[in-house]
């Protein structure tokens, strides 16, 4: 019986292209609009060196306005306008699948596609597992550095619309510029017990859930921490909060095939690699983390120590609140 193999299906620069753009594409966050593509940092992470800055000017101030007179001896003092800097860190990862175990699912017309699902939805969730890391670490640097001024509340509040806007209003007049809400699966489904959310059927079939107009995203991920009791961090959104980027390596070719021929006493094993450079990270913050390795782990990036907050907070679309349910 004939065996499709993993060199009959897979064309290296057309798979790569495939796992860039559904990883781009498909994870809960980019969806909703929180987490958005940026071309700068993609652009960046087929450059050289392992981190990069980007630039920003803040906004002007809200000083009061010059008073004018007719002394022609006072002058007025002109004020500056002030830049700042994010410092991006890039993620160099690499995963591989040995053929010998996916050679019965990967017979048939189909082959390419199976390869193609289960190589993508991987690097989907590692997408996503990655920026709720990030978020874990902006919020343990918060907590540490900046007096919780993006949290609200304690492990014994409880979770309902009132929290929710308490947390939101950490933010001052920009909480109107929230547009997602993103929680354990533990605490959607509370939500869903006490009627919170409401689900709007979409043309295509689908359908969108939202918390008080607030897109809902459910990731277990997010924080849920066990002591004497249960807690749990719910995080709220606006538009634009998380910049990201994806693409195949600059050198190293994105996806290869390797051939064994003496594995399996001589039957011969391929082995799928798969390469991609990513970069995800939360608006106005910088990581000023050094890794252990070459790219900083899913660890490293939830660490309070390996973050600093370079913007100001009313400019941070992104609020927390710590509750129970």
């Amino acid at each position: 019986m004939a065996t499709t193999r993993l060199t009959d299906v897979v064309v290296p620069e057309e798979f790569t292209s495939y796992i860039v753009q559904n990883t781009m594409e498909k994870t809960a966050l980019v969806e909703a609009g929180v987490a958005v593509r940026n071309g700068e940092i993609e652009a960046q992470l087929t450059a050289g060196a392992d981190s990069f800055t980007v630039p920003n000017w803040f906004d002007l101030g809200n000083e009061e306005a010059d008073i004018v007179s007719d002394d022609p001896a006072v002058d007025s003092t002109p004020r500056k306008l002030v830049a700042g800097r994010q410092v991006i860190r890039k993620s160099f990862l690499h995963n591989s699948w040995s053929a010998m175990n996916l050679a019965s699912e990967l017979a048939g017309d189909d082959a390419i596609a199976r390869i193609r699902e289960r190589a993508a939805a991987y690097w989907t969730r590692q997408l996503q597992r990655r920026l709720v890391a990030s978020l874990n670490g902006i919020l343990a640097d918060n907590l540490a550095n900046d007096a919780g001024d993006m949290v609200y509340g304690t492990e014994a509040t409880a979770f309902d619309a009132v929290a929710i806007i308490n947390a939101a209003a950490t933010l001052g007049d920009s909480m109107r510029d929230l547009s997602a809400v993103a929680m354990h699966s533990d605490v959607y489904a509370e939500a869903l017990r006490n009627d919170l959310i409401a689900t709007e059927r979409q043309s295509d079939g689908g359908f969108i859930q939202t918390f008080r107009g607030l897109a809902v995203v459910v990731d277990d991920g997010m924080p849920k921490i066990v002591g004497t009791g249960t807690s749990y961090v719910t995080a709220l959104f606006g538009a634009r909060a998380v910049g990201y980027g994806v693409t195949k390596p600059r050198i190293a070719e994105g996806t290869e095939v390797e051939n064994k021929p003496s594995s399996g006493n001589g039957g011969g094993q391929q082995i799928l690699h798969s390469r991609v450079n990513l970069a995800v990270h939360p608006a106005g913050f910088s990581y000023v983390g050094n890794p252990a390795a070459a790219s900083p782990s899913i660890a490293e990036l939830a660490t309070a120590a390996n973050w600093d907050r370079v913007f100001e907070r009313k400019a941070i679309p992104l609020a927390f609140l710590q509750h129970t349910v």
